[in-house]
């Protein structure tokens, strides 16, 4: 298995759920970090997401074509072929961080290509999309939810949701570090009241619990991952009770953990309130920073190493070999691979791979 069937992605996200881990969902921008992705998770023996964002889905298209279907498609065609020599991972592709006014041009047109690719027996490009709410009111938000959802479900994908904000800056876009970073069980008990508990379609809810985009020195930002659990608990108790919809009751509540969650604005996280997001029912955490950081800086150490090789100084001639991008690639993309590998270690999903 390399890239996932919709089957195997489920089978992933809840075995993850059931077991107590969960899979790094790494950020890429170009075929290089693809690569370094996979490297990292196949070294780590572990299954994994790989996302493109709004902002990396145009660039993959080129910067002067520029548009986000393209870049997502090609980036989807590459990973296909590529992962293909991963025959011992399983690999999820995604689309991250989807707000309201890239849908129509962009996730809206990716879900209606890959229904009919369904509708024609084949499986779909990607295996999951994001919508992020976060920027527009709840019931906004659960209003486009419930639509993304039904054609999520057509395209037999998995929609992931955003309740609350993340602060910091992501794509560009910026929001606050403020008390709308803290999302409540009431946030909870609406969103299960408006998409259900998985009877209407497979969902992932990235609820905020402190989350902040980018690095941050400590102190800057206060995680509260007991939070998601206090979500867990209320939404499972309710839906117990028979108090959110007829039904409920005899619903799958996974051990009093109803949603699968995700981790948004992870980087530089404790590796304590990381263990504890995971307990409470975290299955996918998005890492970009980080992995950012270490390619780049890979790429940063090679050209100081090979200063007077890298460019012509002086009037000479330089070293091919140094400033060939392969060179300095090659070290790039171990180091990212590198840094992925401690994510999986991190969130337990190494050596977890499905067989």
């Amino acid at each position: 298995m390399t890239i996932a069937t919709p089957e195997r992605y489920r089978e992933m996200l809840e075995s993850a759920r059931r077991n107590g881990y969960a899979y790094p969902a790494i950020n890429v921008t170009s075929t290089q970090t693809l690569n370094a992705a996979l490297q990292g998770f196949a070294d780590a023996e572990s299954d994994g997401i790989i996302q493109v964002s709004v902002g990396a889905a145009s660039y993959f298209s080129g910067q002067r074509v520029n548009d986000r279907v393209t870049g997502s498609l090609a980036f989807a065609a590459f990973a296909h072929e590529v992962a293909a020599k991963y025959p011992n991972i399983s690999i999820a592709l995604h689309t991250d961080h989807c707000a309201k006014p890239y849908l129509d041009g962009w996730v809206r047109p990716l879900l209606a290509h890959e229904a009919d690719e369904v509708a024609h027996g084949h499986e779909p490009t990607f295996q999951s999309h994001m919508w992020d709410g976060s920027t527009v009111p709840l019931k906004e938000n659960l209003d486009i939810a419930e639509d993304l959802l039904d054609l999520s479900a057509k395209a037999h994908t998995v929609l992931e949701i955003e309740i609350g904000a993340v602060g910091g800056e992501e794509d560009g876009h910026r929001a606050d570090i403020d008390e709308r970073l803290y999302s409540t069980p009431a946030d909870g008990i609406e969103v299960a009241r408006r998409l259900g508990l998985g009877e209407r379609g497979r969902y992932m809810a990235a609820f905020t619990f402190g989350n902040v985009h980018g690095a941050y020195k400590p102190g800057v930002v206060k995680l509260r991952p007991e939070l998601l659990g206090e979500i867990q608990r209320e939404v499972a108790s309710v839906a117990k009770a028979g108090k959110i919809r007829d039904g409920y009751d005899n619903a799958e509540l996974h051990d009093n953990k109803p949603f699968m969650l995700v981790f948004h604005g992870g980087s530089g996280s404790s590796k304590g309130d990381i263990t504890a997001a995971v307990h409470y029912g975290v299955v996918k955490m998005n890492i970009d920073t980080d992995t950012q950081y270490a390619f780049t800086r890979a790429v940063a150490g090679h050209m100081f190493e090979h200063y007077d090789s890298v460019l012509k100084v002086d009037g000479e001639v330089g070293e091919k070999r140094y400033y060939d991008p392969r060179s300095w690639g090659r070290t790039a993309e171990d180091a990212m691979a590198k840094r992925v590998v401690e994510a999986c270690v991190e969130l337990g999903s190494a050596g977890k791979a499905l067989k």
